[in-house]
C-alpha cells in the first residue's frame, strides 16, 4: 500500500505556519499579546484532534507542569481563548490557507499516493457536491446566503462545494480546494452549487488539472456529480476545462433526451441503442444486472444539438424479480459493451464524497455544522476550511504512514482513534508526534494496568 516514503505531519503542519505567516495582521493597538500564528494554530488544533477543549486542557497543562501539547505537537507560543482566536481570525479569508491543501496534493503527486485512485483505463475520478456547514434564522454575516420563506422569516447559511478524488475500490477520498457558494461581487443573482461548480473548474480545477497532467501526460480526469449538474452549461465548463463527465441524468429533469432514448430501436449498429445483462451469484441468490445505452444522442432540443451518451443500469434480484439498484448517467465517453460496466462503475462513486466525505465532517468527529464561532466577516468560512485540511491531513497520513494507518486499524474506528489522542492529551505531556504515536502502539502491545 506505501511507497516506502512517508508525508510527515510536522512537515504538514509546517506548511500550515508558513501559509500562517501571510495573514494581514490589521490590529493597530498594543492588545498583540497573542499572534495570529498561534490563534491560527490553536484553531486547527482543535479540529485536527477533534477536542473542543483541546486548548483549555494544554492551558491547565501548562500551569501545572510548565510544558504543553499545543506548543509540542502544533508549535504555539501563547495558548490564547476561544474568544482571542475568534476575534483575531475574522478578517482572514479562508483562501489564505489553500497553499495548504497545494502542498499535501503536490506531496501526494511527488510520491505517487495519487497512482492508487488511478483507473486502469487511465482515468482520475473528481466528484463535485455540495454541502451546508452553518445554518441559522439569526446569527449571519456578510459572507452568508440569504432564504426568505413564509411569513418573512429568513434563513442564513454557508454552504460549499468540497471536490474529492475518489476511487470504486477505495474507501479513503482525497479532498481537494473548496469552493465556498457565497455572494459574489457584481452578481445580483443568488450564489448556486452550479455556479460554484463553474467557478471551481475554470480556477482551482483548472490548476488541479494542469498538476496533473504535467505529472503523467497520459492521465484524464472526469467529474462525477448527481442531477444537478447535468445542465448543458455546466457540462460545456467541464469540457471546456479540459476533463470528461460522467453525471446522473433523471428522466423527470431531461425530457427530451429520454422521449429521443425510447424511439431508438434495439441493436448494435450507431445509432441504436444496446443491451447486455449479466447474472452472478452473490452467496444468498441470483442478482440480475441489466445495462442499456446509446451513443449520440441530442441532450434537448436545439439547433445545434449538444450530443452525448447515455448509460442506464438495473439490478434485480433473478428469484424475486425485486429491483435492487437503478441509476442512469450521461457522458461523454464512448459507450461499449467493453466499458459500460466500468462507467456505471465510476459514475456510481460520485456517492463516496457524501458517504465518505460530507457525512464523516458532519458526524465522525469533524462537527462541520457546529457553529464554533461565525464572525462578521471571514470566520465561519476560514474554520470550516480548517476542518477540511484536519480531515485532508489525517487522509493524506492514513495513506502514507505505516505507523498511523496501523493505529487507526487497531483502535478499530475513526472515532476510537480521536478518544484515545483526546484523553491522552489531557494527562500527558508528548514531546512531539512520533512520541505520542509510539506511546499509544507501546500501550496497544501491552495493554498493561494503570499502577495502583
Amino acid at each position: 500500500m506505501y511507497s516506502g516514503v512517508m508525508i510527515t505531519l510536522p512537515e504538514m503542519i509546517k506548511s500550515i505556519s508558513e501559509a500562517v505567516s501571510t495573514f494581514p495582521d490589521k490590529r493597530t493597538g498594543k492588545n498583540t499579546q497573542y499572534t495570529l500564528a498561534d490563534a491560527a494554530l490553536g484553531a486547527f488544533s482543535v479540529f485536527f484532534t477533534q477536542s473542543p477543549s483541546f486548548l483549555a486542557h494544554q492551558k491547565v497543562m501548562q500551569q501545572s507542569l510548565g510544558v504543553n501539547n499545543a506548543s509540542s505537537l502544533f508549535g504555539l507560543i501563547d495558548i490564547p481563548s476561544d474568544n482571542h482566536i475568534r476575534d483575531l481570525l475574522d478578517q482572514v479569508e479562508a483562501e489564505r490557507v489553500f497553499p495548504v491543501f497545494d502542498f499535501c496534493f503536490d506531496q501526494l503527486l511527488k510520491h505517487s499516493y495519487i497512482n492508487q485512485f488511478k483507473q486502469e483505463s487511465g482515468e482520475l475520478l473528481i466528484a463535485l457536491d455540495g454541502t451546508e456547514s452553518f445554518s441559522s434564522e439569526s446569527i449571519h454575516c456578510d459572507s452568508c446566503l440569504t432564504k426568505e420563506h413564509k411569513k418573512g422569516v429568513k434563513t442564513y447559511s454557508h454552504s460549499m462545494l468540497t471536490p474529492v478524488i475518489v476511487s470504486p475500490e477505495k474507501n479513503q477520498v482525497i479532498p481537494l480546494f473548496p469552493e465556498y457558494i457565497t455572494p459574489q461581487d457584481g452578481d445580483l443573482k443568488q450564489d448556486c452549487e452550479n455556479k460554484a461548480a463553474k467557478r471551481w473548474l475554470k480556477g482551482k480545477g483548472k490548476l488541479l488539472l494542469s498538476k496533473l497532467t504535467s505529472f503523467d501526460s497520459n492521465l484524464r480526469v472526469t467529474v462525477l456529480g448527481d442531477d444537478l449538474y447535468s445542465r448543458q452549461p455546466v457540462m460545456e465548463d467541464i469540457l471546456k476545462g479540459g476533463f470528461n463527465f460522467i453525471l446522473v441524468g433523471k428522466e423527470e429533469s431531461h425530457p427530451y433526451l429520454y422521449q429521443w432514448i425510447k424511439d431508438l430501436e434495439e441493436g448494435e449498429g450507431e445509432g441504436q441503442k444496446q443491451t447486455i445483462t449479466d447474472k452472478r451469484w452473490t452467496g444468498k441468490f441470483h442478482e440480475i444486472t441489466t445495462y442499456k445505452w446509446a451513443n449520440n444522442v441530442p441532450f434537448k432540443d436545439s439547433a445545434e444539438p449538444f450530443l452525448i451518451n447515455w448509460c442506464e443500469i438495473t439490478i434485480t434480484r433473478e428469484e424475486t424479480g425485486k429491483g435492487l439498484y437503478h441509476n442512469t448517467f450521461v457522458t461523454r465517453h464512448k459507450i461499449t459493451k467493453e466499458n459500460v460496466a466500468d462507467i456505471v462503475s465510476f459514475g456510481r462513486a460520485r456517492w463516496k464524497i457524501e458517504n465518505e466525505n460530507n457525512n464523516t465532517l458532519k458526524t465522525k468527529g469533524y462537527h462541520l455544522e457546529h457553529n464554533f464561532g461565525h464572525g462578521k466577516k471571514h470566520l465561519s468560512q476560514l474554520l470550516a476550511s480548517f476542518t477540511l485540511l484536519s480531515f485532508l491531513i489525517h487522509t493524506v497520513m492514513d495513506l502514507s504512514d505505516d505507523l498511523y494507518h496501523n493505529l487507526r486499524g487497531r483502535l478499530g474506528s475513526r472515532e476510537a482513534f480521536f478518544n484515545a489522542i483526546k484523553n491522552l492529551t489531557i494527562f500527558m505531556y508528548f514531546r512531539d508526534w512520533s512520541h505520542l504515536f509510539n506511546f499509544m502502539i507501546e500501550g496497544l502491545k501491552r495493554r498493561h494496568l494503570a499502577p495502583g
